[in-house]
């Protein structure tokens, strides 16, 4: 597909600089145009505001985690423990977390209508559902796009746990694109000893010229894409020791465990600690439609510890109250055990764990009835999340991005901020 592009004028270039001046980070906040703009980049330059989201691929039981039912023909065999909150409980699998549950907050009333695991992470991810022709960015390239740091030679969105870049900034382009990491410097990130730093000044530069030649009569968005994929690469080749988790301490490395999970909660606290506006980790094999209770059993085990952990060094380092925390799923477990001791898919009336930003710490929102069947109180869905998650790191959920002149909303219109939620 061709790119529009200025005529190339004198008059149409200085016009086209003024514009995006005023624009600075490319979105207009509540439609007011480009003076409100300017404040909203200032705030955000102020407050640093980043983004951690864990998810807990498959499918996690709510039962077994935020949402306990003991005692009851849905609950299972683990009880519910009270936490730094006091009136909160939460599973007896997650005592770690518990004792920082004064830094989180809960909410225990979405219904997402979905049980498909494609179209439920399409939801969780996006803040809408899926539609044929219709492609939206990820949470992770809004916030890459909206929190992003002016000449920060670092990617804004980094997936922890998988290799190469991903596709997922749709309409914003791909320079917000995610890129995987595995708790090591990226494959080919250093230079070869056999070639100078001088030597290769000048190949870049020599490349550069050839690309500004063939961009002044033959520029195209494919074009685009592989240029700035270059220049990320030289970029992160320069800042690849981020990247590299075993440079933390042995005793950091030994607090937050030797397996996967461990490290990459710790790759996770390297990354927000270098400023990165979005990072994610993932935990897998929650689709428990056998052995539910072992396999929760075994899966929270491996949670608990280091993500307690890394909420609090967030919250002793001081970066809690600047970086958002979401604890997301693509949907539940059904209520009801089925004959292989296991739980099904389950959009219906599940939970999120959430906080720090501008989170209201303590909270739980919403509610679900006495066996966790459907939600009696507050109810919400993906949608209502994604504005909430912007509005926590202080953006407008309302505004737009203007992309070719076109008003794209951040956030699906039809929902709304949980505004109980933001402190």
């Amino acid at each position: 597909m061709k790119c529009t592009y200025a005529c190339g004028t004198d008059s149409h270039l200085l016009a086209r600089r003024q514009f995006l001046g005023a624009l600075g980070g490319g979105f207009v906040v509540g439609g007011l145009g480009a003076l409100t703009q300017g404040q909203a980049a200032e705030h955000l330059k102020t407050n640093q505001m980043r983004v951690l989201v864990v998810y807990l691929s498959g499918g996690v039981s709510q039962l077994e985690t935020w949402d306990p039912k003991p005692k009851t023909d849905t609950g299972g065999p683990f009880r519910a423990i009270p936490t730094a909150v006091p009136g909160i409980h939460i599973s007896e699998l997650l005592p770690h977390t518990a004792k920082h549950m004064d830094k989180l907050s809960l909410v225990r009333s979405i219904n997402t209508k979905n049980g498909d695991h494609g179209k439920g992470k399409y939801q969780m991810v996006h803040g809408r559902s899926q539609m044929p022709g219709v492609d939206y960015p990820e949470l992770g390239a809004v916030c890459a796009r909206s929190l992003e740091r002016a000449n920060s030679p670092l990617p804004g969105f980094i997936r922890v746990g998988g290799g190469g870049r991903g596709s997922d900034a749709a309409y914003l382009g791909p320079k917000y694109n995610s890129i995987g990491v595995d708790g090591k410097p990226p494959a080919n990130s250093a230079r070869i000893d056999s070639l100078t730093a001088d030597v290769d000044k000048l190949r870049q530069n020599l490349r550069r010229k050839a690309n500004d030649r063939f961009f002044s009569t033959r520029r195209t968005a494919e074009t685009d894409v592989y240029t700035q994929s270059y220049e990320q690469a030289l970029q992160l080749m320069e800042k690849r020791d981020v990247f590299d988790v075993n440079l933390e301490s042995a005793a950091d490395q030994a607090k937050y465990g030797k397996h996967d999970f461990g490290k990459h909660c710790l790759m996770a606290r390297r990354l927000l600690e270098n400023d990165i506006p979005f990072v994610q980790i993932s935990h897998t094999n929650y689709d428990t439609h056998n052995e539910n209770f072992n396999f929760h059993l075994e899966q929270m085990g491996e949670f608990d510890q280091p993500f307690a952990t890394l909420i609090s060094d967030l919250h002793e380092r001081g970066m809690l109250k600047t970086t958002l925390v979401v604890v997301m799923s693509e949907f539940g477990r059904t209520p009801k055990i089925n004959v292989r001791y296991g739980r099904d898919h389950w959009g219906t009336a599940w939970s999120v764990c959430l906080g720090g930003a501008k989170i209201q710490p303590g909270a739980v929102i919403g509610k679900t009835n006495e066996n966790g069947t459907k939600v009696i109180d507050r109810e919400v869905d993906h949608g209502h999340l994604f504005h909430t998650y912007l509005s926590a790191l202080g953006l407008d959920s309302s505004s737009f991005f203007n992309i070719g002149g076109r008003e794209l909303p951040l956030a699906d219109p039809s929902r709304a901020v949980i505004s109980e939620l933001i402190a």
